[in-house]
């Protein structure tokens, strides 16, 4: 089989979310975007705070609203939205939700255009249709705290199964690392960042058998 271009290939779109850049969560969204590309597949790395993305949905924005307009900095990334196969979100749970600047990617990026009726009927866009979802999260607590609070549960129904339905995405996986502190050994760290490289391969994997045609090594 003859080598595509390499802009033909598949594209992650891993968006971080963390304020310090030498965090777990920054680690998690490098390492994934390494082991993809090793794959053959292309990573496009949005590090929202390094970008100084702002979150705040303006008055033009909102779905239906007279003179509605996209921002040039929404016009890029719903560019690269629109070329991805599988959307990663990194972030870490904070008082058991995603950071509020993710939140705001989220109404500004992905819900860009689309009404409540159009969100009530899943019918999605073209641009967010039928791509996968993958979230890769970290909690300083343990799972088990998480889940006997109830928030582990609420996560994954208010915001991972509800972007699904609303987006009409193919699928809304869930990687998570507990108890996430500093001093944590480097054996440990090593261990998560391994589970990170399996699950890059795994989702690349996925797309190879929705995209056979496109290279991969």
């Amino acid at each position: 089989m003859s080598e595509r271009p390499a802009a033909a290939d598949p594209s992650h779109l891993v968006i971080a979310c963390h304020p310090e850049p030498h965090s777990f969560t920054m680690a998690v969204a490098n390492t994934y975007c390494e082991a993809v590309e090793a794959c053959g597949h292309r990573a496009e790395f949005r590090d929202l705070y390094r970008m100084q993305f702002d979150p705040v949905l303006k008055a033009s924005e909102r779905p239906g609203a007279p003179g509605f307009s996209v921002a040039p900095d929404v016009a890029a990334e719903l560019a690269l939205l629109a070329d991805a196969a599988v959307i990663v979100l990194v972030y870490p749970i904070w008082f058991g939700t995603p950071p509020a600047m993710l939140k705001g990617y989220v109404e500004r990026v992905l819900g860009s255009g689309m009404t409540y009726r159009a969100i009530r009927g899943g019918e999605g866009t073209p641009l967010v249709a039928g791509k996968q979802l993958l979230s890769i999260t970290s909690s300083g607590t343990t799972s088990q705290w998480l889940e006997e609070k109830g928030a582990w549960l609420s996560l994954r129904n208010v915001f991972d199964h509800y972007l699904r339905d609303a987006f009409a995405l193919a699928s809304d996986e869930h990687l998570h690392f507990s108890a996430i502190v500093e001093g944590l050994a480097e054996r440990f760290v090593n261990e998560n960042l391994e589970d990170v490289r399996q699950q890059a391969r795994k989702t690349c994997s996925r797309v190879r058998r929705r995209y056979p045609t496109h290279r991969l090594e």
